[in-house]
């Protein structure tokens, strides 16, 4: 801005010669003027004042994000100063510009519209008074030998400050819904990221709870077995070392999508009701009696409704194996594909975990209840009437899902109140 103004006043000031009438006595206003036979204005010509206006006005500007009015104020003040000694028109007026667009961009909108109409009000005010006639602009010997205020004068000063505004107001603007978008995507990036942290945490809760809970329940089996029926105790520690494989392969999916760095295609089969007998077997190998049933046509089903599926049903075998009490359970697990809807029910005829749970802090039917809800679906679970356990899910196979359910009650781990389902989850 400084080389602008500066070169800019220096050619202004050449172009500006006129025919110097009284180097010669002869009167003002006659001569040569301009070199196709117009008249030219008359000038002060920079002095070491006019020099350091030009210089000061650019200067100041390096303040203008911290004083941003202050700024405004000073090379206002300086631009008048400028024009009020008549010196060559030039670019002198750009830094006030600047100036008022910092101001108006850091929001000091109404006092930079009121004093630039103050301001100019003013200058025409002080010209009026003191100003000489056009073709005495210049004048030697006069301290501000400013021309009078004109109808063109006033209309390009008040359609230039106009401009300028109006210009600010836009930048402003365009600033501002810039950073509402970046607000916006920040804010959208971290609920996907919350959400993304939410599903994982859900999937590791299925993994771990439903294969530890089989390994534990396997390991009890093989301690109690161990010396009078070593061969029933081989095959609970074979049905361990399968619970463990596939706690272990299922975690390691999961791990590696936190660590990524980029998306890749999934190099193992995604968890679904493909693989559901694979898990009605380990259930049996807990010691489970399970029945399943299936009702209307299988089918694939969206990625989504098919992994909710299998975790709804897993989870369910594990709450079953840990809280259903003593005695031979019988689970019945029954799959009905509708046209639009996949039902989910498992129901079990056990006694019940008590009702002073040590695990009533888990989060195992909430993260179904999450699941079925995130994908637009119902869930229900509580005791039978006849005695046992019911939970039963309907998930939609076509529509757009809802919004994601609001993170104050879908937080992973978040405790059931009492009398709360959840109090038979332990995980």
């Amino acid at each position: 801005m400084l080389l602008v103004e500066f070169f800019g006043a220096m050619a202004a000031q050449h172009g500006a010669t006129r025919d110097r009438a009284w180097d010669r006595g002869d009167g003002w206003g006659r001569g040569h003027g301009w070199g196709d036979g117009s008249q030219g204005y008359g000038i002060t010509h920079l002095d070491a004042l006019g020099f350091a206006i030009v210089l000061a006005g650019p200067a100041l500007l390096l303040l203008r994000r911290r004083y941003p009015v202050a700024t405004l104020a000073a090379t206002g003040l300086l631009t008048g100063l400028y024009f009020l000694r008549a010196y060559p028109y030039g670019p002198a007026f750009a830094a006030v510009g600047v100036a008022m667009l910092g101001a108006i961009v850091a929001g000091h909108r109404l006092v930079t519209w009121a004093g630039t109409a103050v301001s100019v009000a003013v200058y025409f005010g002080i010209t009026a008074l003191i100003g000489v006639p056009f073709d005495q602009r210049g004048k030697p010997g006069a301290l501000f030998p400013v021309e009078e205020p004109s109808v063109g004068g006033v209309s390009v000063v008040v359609g230039w400050s106009l401009a300028v505004l109006v210009t600010a107001e836009l930048v402003r603007m365009t600033g501002q819904r810039a950073a509402e978008r970046d607000r916006t995507r920040a804010e959208e990036e971290r609920r996907q990221a919350s959400e993304e942290r939410l599903r994982m945490a859900r999937e590791l809760h299925d993994v771990l709870a439903h294969n530890i809970s089989m390994i534990n329940v396997q390991a009890g089996v093989a301690l109690h077995l161990m010396d009078g029926d070593p061969e029933q105790a081989r095959t609970a520690l074979a049905a361990i070392k399968d619970a463990s494989k596939e706690a272990l392969t299922e975690m390691r999916s999961v791990i590696g999508a936190l660590r990524a760095q980029g998306e890749t295609a999934p190099r193992s089969p995604t968890a679904g009701l493909a693989r559901l007998d694979d898990l009605l077997d380990r259930a049996r190998s807990a010691g489970l009696t399970v029945d399943a049933e299936t009702a209307g046509e299988p089918r694939p089903l969206p990625a989504g409704a098919d992994l909710a599926a299998f975790r709804i049903v897993q989870e369910s075998l594990t709450n079953v194996t840990r809280h259903a009490g003593p005695g031979p359970v019988t689970a019945r697990v029954r799959i009905a594909y509708g046209e639009r809807e996949v039902e989910v029910r498992v129901e079990d005829d056990g006694r019940g975990a008590p009702l002073l749970d040590d695990h009533r802090d888990g989060s195992g039917i909430r993260g179904m209840r999450e699941r079925a809800a995130a994908l637009g679906g119902t869930f229900d679970a509580g005791p039978r009437a006849g005695g046992g356990f019911a939970v039963r899910a309907t998930l939609p196979l076509t529509g757009e899902p809802p919004d994601a359910p609001d993170s104050g009650d879908a937080g992973a781990g978040a405790g059931a109140g009492p009398g709360d389902p959840a109090e038979r989850d332990g995980q």
